[in-house]
């Protein structure tokens, strides 16, 4: 009974949340971000050289910065839990039959009867006050506490590999069509990032597809208009 119930927990897609989050959006910025730079600078100039480089530069900042932003982000979410954590706590230490109360009545708000949700919150009380507060009062889930190192690797480690797709795109393929090969190839990246996201996490694929298809035509476009706009090679 004990491994069927471990077998079904483990066909729920929510413990991936965190890691796929980071490592979905990683690798689509590195696609679209080095992509649309690529274009760009395509719509700009008639040589591989300043294309090239400044894909490159591209996917370096933008690999370190998104591993930094992560950081940063996830950081600040898990010292703002700890904080909850600490308040709660001390509101445990202080006023341990108001917490009991207000324990209760989030389990009669959520379908108990009065009688059964002080029972209830009695005996976690009894078992974890700290941990049952945490998880029904402050939605705080241990299986869902972000780790900011793994989610900056997860992020710049995924917008490498995505911005190396494109990169490599400017390397190999003939300049006279340069933009046309960069978007081609960019959606194709796109839709495969958003078909493996979706089984990965359990989700439709083709609305997946479709959404990352549009973002990533409307980013492409933009930056291509932006390009000629500028264009390098117009005459004075």
């Amino acid at each position: 009974m004990s491994e069927q119930l471990d077998d079904y927990l483990d066909n729920h897609y929510i413990q991936r949340s965190n890691w796929l989050r980071a490592a979905v959006l990683g690798a689509n910025d590195g696609i679209l971000s080095t992509a649309s730079i690529a274009v760009g600078v395509a719509a700009a100039s008639d040589t591989r050289s300043p294309i090239v480089l400044a894909t490159l530069a591209g996917l370096v900042a933008g690999a370190l910065s998104m591993a930094a932003g992560e950081y940063v982000s996830v950081s600040s979410q898990t010292d703002l839990e700890k904080a909850d954590i600490e308040r709660e706590k001390q509101e445990l230490e202080e006023m341990p039959e108001l917490e009991l109360q207000r324990l209760a009545l989030i389990y009669e708000e959520r379908g108990l009867k009065k009688s059964t949700a002080m029972t209830v919150a009695k005996e976690l009380t009894e078992k974890d006050a700290l941990q049952a507060h945490v998880r029904d009062e402050l939605g705080i889930h241990e299986m869902h506490q972000p780790n900011p190192i793994q989610a900056a690797f997860s992020s710049g480690a995924a917008f490498t590999v995505g911005g190396i797709l494109p990169f490599m795109v400017t390397i190999f393929f003939p300049m006279q069509s340069m933009g046309y090969f960069l978007y081609g190839f960019s959606i194709l990246f796109l839709m495969l990032l958003g078909g493996v996201s979706a089984k990965t996490g359990g989700s439709g694929k083709l609305k997946a597809i479709i959404r990352i298809t549009l973002w990533g035509t409307i980013a492409m476009g933009l930056t291509a208009f932006i390009g000629y706009l500028f264009d390098v090679n117009m005459p004075v």
